[in-house]
């Protein structure tokens, strides 16, 4: 059972400030909060750590080189250029 007085701390240290009605219905949060954890201190403890729920396997392509652009078609579409690269805002 959290008190009062351990509610109120933790809103100090959050620097919250809570009203007396604030106070009971943050206790009950915080109760929650509490027996979910204690939910999962009841886990077992020799479970193998999962990374994945489903058996996913990665599947790659062969990199094979395609049919690429020309540098006019590429340039076609920017919106500025300059000397055959695009060219962005100045940032300093």
């Amino acid at each position: 059972m959290i008190t009062d007085e351990q509610i109120r701390h933790v809103a100090k240290l959050a620097r919250i400030e809570l009203k007396d009605d604030e106070v009971a219905v943050f206790r009950e949060h915080f109760e929650k909060i509490l027996d979910y954890f204690g939910m999962l201190d009841s886990v077992e403890e020799n479970i193998e750590p999962v990374f994945h729920v489903l058996d996913i396997c990665n599947v790659f392509r062969d990199d094979v080189p395609g049919e690429c652009l020309n540098q006019e078609e590429v340039m076609a579409n920017a919106p500025k250029t300059e000397k055959g690269y695009f060219r962005g805002p100045r940032i300093v």
